[in-house]
């Protein structure tokens, strides 16, 4: 209870006020996930951004406006851990490292889903002109893994063993501590330089899904009504709310699912089964961004979760 209490004084501390639920940490809990960031690859404010969206966060920046990450606490073992490495790395691992209370100011290994600027892109701040951190394990897919081997400035940070590059396979699980598992599963994505996967991650008690980027659920072999099945807490791909606020671009070069999509293949889900669902990966166009819009109360009236940065689970 009283690390409960802790951790919102934490949040509190970097600017998060919003009360969360006992529920989303169980006192007892040896392994929690937190949500570090929600925000699609290049942030909000969005570079050159003209639309009321973003006007004032130029102005009056959000600290909670973080680009898509998630932290993982094993407290029993002490070790944290990285899912994607964004461009907001500075702050999220400082935000880890408080949560846990340890005294790392980098995390015990770093996931990758693909080369999309958002995803690995806080890598550079591992080299020698930041941090020069030694042998950081990277976990990274075969693709993932020759891309950044073979291209600079990657390249510098494997030469310079800033980082430790680990293999990991489609659908092959990585026993992380006694009390974590997490398996890698490719997905239909834009993979110009990369594979781009998901990740399963496993915790004492519940497991959890990450998908923050894929083309389409159609898209995918496999069936996401069936996948969210299987665990206890879904976050998954929400870049844009509809097809309509985007105005300056062809939506057909960057498919995701859209929330109303999403929303629609779940219609029929259970009560408890929508109750898994956190939307996450927000495009900066996104109207759920906005507690107050109708979008954001709409996803909640229908069951579902928008995901919010300093949200805190127990697996």
């Amino acid at each position: 209870m009283k690390y409960f209490f802790f951790v919102l004084s934490l949040l509190a501390s970097i600017g998060v006020t919003t009360v969360y639920s006992q529920d989303h940490l169980a006192a007892n809990s040896s392994v929690t996930l937190v949500i570090l960031g929600t925000i699609q690859d290049a942030g909000s404010p969005h570079i050159a951004c003209r639309k009321i969206c973003c006007e004032s966060l130029f102005d009056t920046p959000d600290p909670t406006r973080q680009v898509v990450a998630l932290g993982l606490i094993d407290s029993k073992e002490q070790k944290t851990y990285l899912f994607e490495a964004t461009p907001d790395i500075s702050t999220q691992v400082k935000t880890l490292k408080k949560l846990a209370n340890s005294t790392k100011e980098i995390p015990d290994g770093i996931f990758l889903t693909h080369a999309h600027i958002g995803h690995y892109a806080g890598l550079m701040y591992l080299g020698k002109e930041a941090t020069n951190t030694s042998n950081i394990p990277v976990f990274a897919m075969p693709r993932m893994k020759n891309y950044l081997t073979t291209n600079g400035p990657w390249s510098q940070l494997v030469s310079m063993s800033n980082i430790s590059l680990q293999s990991i396979e489609n659908e092959v699980p990585l026993g992380l501590t006694n009390q974590i598992n997490v398996t890698p599963f490719v997905v239909p994505h834009r993979d110009e330089f990369s594979e781009t996967v998901g990740y399963l991650i496993e915790g004492t008690s519940k497991k959890a899904l990450f998908i923050p980027d894929i083309d389409k659920w159609s898209k995918w072999t496999k069936n996401i009504v069936e996948e969210i099945a299987k665990v206890d807490l879904a976050f998954v791909d929400a870049t844009f709310f509809s097809g309509t606020e985007i105005n300056t671009r062809d939506i057909l070069q960057v498919p995701h699912p859209f929330i109303s999509e999403s929303m629609a293949l779940f219609e029929n889900l259970s009560p408890s089964e929508k109750d898994k669902i956190y939307f996450i990966h927000f495009n900066h166009t996104n109207p759920v961004l906005d507690k107050n819009s109708d979008a954001y109360k709409e996803v909640l009236s229908k069951g579902f979760h928008v995901a919010h940065f300093g949200d805190l689970f127990s697996l």
